[in-house]
């Protein structure tokens, strides 16, 4: 049986649509829970691999997954009409909140709820990332790989304050160069 996917390119638009409606301050854990856990375009681990690689690409995330989804189910017009769907109205509403809030923005009021909305997201990412290790138990890397990579990305990142394109070429490279070997081995073990 197929999986489930976007029946027209209208569709792809208003569904990127309503994710970059919801995601107020991020929208890992809520384009995770669309597209894998309720509308099941993409698998788990599909998701962990197509974030990973917009996560490298330069620009916004969301918007680089938004382009590979839309690309994958209806070539450039899926990728242009997702990438559409992620922009447009966000804009529209960043354009309106942005002239009605411009006189009052310095308001403790104001910097106190946005600085609760930052708390908010922040564990929304955490939950988020929590669930996606679960696509980890699939990869041909291993858990223990998987796992050191992810302690060493945290010291390098978050405690060393090694550049992003640092440790991608000195912990990605070697990363992507190790599930190369480990796929290949994989192939031909199960070729034989």
């Amino acid at each position: 049986m197929d999986r489930p996917g976007p029946a027209s390119v209208r569709a792809l638009f208003w569904a990127f649509s309503w994710l970059a409606l919801q995601g107020f301050g991020g929208v890992l854990a809520v384009v995770q829970r669309e597209l894998v856990d309720k509308k099941q375009w993409l698998t788990l681990e599909e998701f962990v691999e197509d974030w990973a690689v917009a996560q490298i690409m330069p620009g916004a995330n969301v918007v680089n997954l938004s382009l590979i989804v839309g690309d994958r189910y209806f070539g450039w017009r899926g990728a242009l009409a997702a990438l559409a769907g992620m922009l447009a109205l966000p804009l529209v509403v960043v354009l309106v909140l942005t002239v009605s809030l411009s006189g009052v923005a310095d308001l403790p009021l104001v910097q106190g709820a946005l600085r609760g909305m930052g708390a908010v997201s922040a564990g929304l990412i955490a939950g988020t990332g929590l669930k996606m290790v679960l696509a980890l138990r699939t990869n041909a890397m291993g858990k223990a790989v998987c796992a050191a990579l992810a302690i060493l990305t945290f010291i390098a990142i978050g405690l060393l304050r090694i550049p992003l394109l640092w440790v991608l070429l000195g912990l990605g490279a070697p990363a992507m160069a190790w599930a190369y070997y480990c796929l290949l081995a994989q192939h031909k073990g199960a070729r034989t």
